[in-house]
């Protein structure tokens, strides 16, 4: 995919999607809140899940996934803080972010993503993998910030998780739509006993990773739910490689995909009926 293309793509998601997003809100009497209020209105989502390969050392074990920051000028390292907070109260054994760090200008934010994600707590650490705007505007500097700032970074590597003889493995892929993905490289990394989850930003890889039958759980960001989902009708725009897997719990194959709606924005900073999340995994 050239540049162009991407460029292309690019500035349609934001003048055609949240272009939209922005007319058919500002011009109601629902403006004010889509801009004030539910931005800010961060909801914490619980999620059981069952994963056939586990093995019992890993009962109750909690991951609490986190997705497309978007540091800009509305998501200022105070409302970042606040977001952090509440993660590190959820009690993790492990904290999953998924790409899109950044909006533009990665170089620009990259000091306040360290210093505020340097506080994030959690028994067995931090992992991460790049998204699509982390690339455009600067990858070098997001790899830095996951560095830096303590994580661990999994684009297209997996890193193991033991307890006593149990094994549990969490893996990444670089981002699908900028970036360099080698999922087959990571596949062939990863043992054949104990279940496997995968970091991707985008949530219609999932069609790919299932594929594999080595995943049994992905975990995306990169559609904001729609960011905009307007009554009877749903979201009012959808995005490259996000448009099949929009928000929320799916069964793909075998596969369980889980599609994180996000606690930044873009263009307009505006949401409606679709809250910022961040997402708790009980497993």
């Amino acid at each position: 995919m050239n540049s162009s293309t991407l460029l292309s793509r690019r500035g349609l998601l934001r003048r055609a999607g949240f272009g939209t997003a922005g007319l058919v809100i500002a011009g109601g009497g629902v403006g004010a809140y889509a801009r004030v209020v539910e931005p800010e209105w961060l909801d914490v989502i619980h999620v059981p899940l069952v994963l056939p390969r586990l093995d019992g050392a890993f009962t109750g074990y909690r991951i609490v996934q986190v997705s497309d920051i978007h540091m800009d000028s509305w998501m200022t390292p105070q409302r970042l803080t606040d977001i952090v907070r509440t993660v590190n109260a959820q009690n993790p054994d492990l904290i999953a972010i998924t790409g899109d760090f950044v909006t533009d200008d990665a170089p620009t934010f990259a000091g306040n993503l360290t210093t505020v994600l340097s506080d994030l707590t959690a028994h067995d650490g931090v992992v991460a993998v790049l998204g699509n705007h982390d690339h455009w505007s600067g990858s070098t500097s997001i790899h830095d910030v996951i560095h830096e700032s303590g994580m661990r970074d999994l684009t297209n590597v997996s890193h193991t998780i033991v307890r006593g003889n149990a094994v549990l493995h969490i893996a990444g892929v670089d981002d699908i739509w900028a970036g360099n993905p080698q999922l087959e490289a990571v596949t062939q990394q990863l043992p054949k006993i104990g279940a496997a989850i995968l970091l991707a930003h985008e949530p219609d890889f999932a069609d790919v990773s299932a594929a594999t039958g080595r995943f049994d759980l992905q975990l995306s960001g990169h559609s904001h739910g729609g960011q905009v989902r307007m009554p009877l009708f749903g979201p009012i725009h959808s995005v490259y490689m996000g448009r099949k897997y929009v928000a929320g719990l799916y069964h793909v194959g075998s596969m369980l995909q889980y599609t994180n709606r996000g606690v930044g924005m873009l263009s307009l900073h505006v949401r409606f009926n679709c809250r910022p999340e961040i997402t708790v995994f009980t497993l």
